[in-house]
């Protein structure tokens, strides 16, 4: 039996470059959600959770409009959030990340994150394909989960606005990431969300 998790990076949001901490999708986000919505279309999910914030339930609410048997439920372990702070181990490069962000932010988001993994990455007595919609770096440290990598490694890891990352839950065996940021079903012109520096 295998449990599937489906990561869905919510849409662009409006006005998203102005540092604006939510707020609706851009036109160019309904139209990233739509086309991740006709992906997965005939996957047979078993439940969908998204993240409180509007840009992922908006995003939600697109997907599910065009899936009738799925209703997606709010989750909090969810939430955009600093999965963890600064390690020993970390290369300094990533130093001025952590400048603005406080203890009390890290201490939150790593509690968060802990409660997340033992909820959406647990086995399934039955074969099981559950979508999660959520943010960057939730995806990350998800990913960075399935490599047992060290707790700094989620930093780097980025997803596209509606990219789609599938992770294989097995009782016996390890996860597996199956696929990572697939943007087979976004045309040029819709892929955003990197780092304006990385191809893709």
């Amino acid at each position: 039996m295998a449990h599937y998790l489906y990561l869905v990076r919510h849409g662009e949001q409006q006005d998203a470059e102005y540092g604006l901490p939510d707020g609706p999708l851009s036109p160019k986000g309904i139209r990233q959600a739509r086309a991740i919505a006709e992906r997965l279309g005939g996957v047979p999910f078993t439940r969908a959770w998204h993240s409180p914030l509007q840009r992922a339930a908006e995003t939600a609410a697109i997907m599910t409009e065009r899936m009738p048997a799925l209703e997606s439920q709010p989750s909090a372990l969810l939430m955009d959030c600093i999965p963890s702070g600064p390690e020993p181990d970390m290369p300094a490069a990533f130093e001025p990340f952590f400048g603005g962000i406080t203890p009390q932010e890290i201490d939150a988001g790593q509690a968060q994150m802990a409660d997340a993994v033992a909820e959406f990455l647990a086995p399934a007595r039955e074969d099981r394909h559950d979508l999660l919609i959520t943010h960057n770096f939730v995806i990350a440290w998800f990913v960075r989960e399935v490599f047992g990598a060290p707790a700094w490694r989620w930093l780097g890891v980025n997803q596209a606005n509606c990219g789609l990352t599938i992770i294989r839950v097995r009782s016996a065996k390890p996860p597996v990431l199956v696929t990572h940021n697939d943007l087979g079903h976004l045309p040029v012109e819709l892929r955003t969300g990197m780092p304006v520096d990385q191809p893709f």
